[in-house]
């Protein structure tokens, strides 16, 4: 379930706000989007996907025990961090890369 948008991090672009399928957020003018229908969240973590700026963060389960916090280490370690993972974004590289699955349709035919 999305958690944070990080405030120092957000330049606004509202990105997850179109790429969230569920309709969670709403844009705010000059300002990071609202977290404004959490609870339709389907983790499916579309929207810290597509951040250029690593600025959100999808808890992987639904029901966290206590409120998350953008300021704990934990969390700032989190943020972006499925997108860090499948290797989007500057600098990284992508799983895609690394997918030799095409070989085997070589060898079938």
């Amino acid at each position: 379930m999305i958690e944070i948008i990080s405030q120092s991090r957000c330049t606004g672009c509202n990105i997850c706000v179109h790429a969230c399928p569920t309709n969670v957020f709403d844009a705010v003018e000059n300002s990071p989007p609202l977290v404004a229908r959490q609870s339709d969240c389907q983790t499916c973590f579309m929207c810290e996907l597509y951040c250029p700026e690593d600025a959100l963060y999808v808890a992987p389960v639904a029901d966290l025990p206590a409120p998350v916090q953008e300021k704990d280490p934990l969390i700032q370690a989190q943020l972006g961090s499925y997108r860090a993972a499948i290797g989007w974004g500057k600098g990284r590289q992508p799983l895609a890369l690394n997918d030799r699955s095409h070989e085997l349709l070589q060898r079938a035919h």
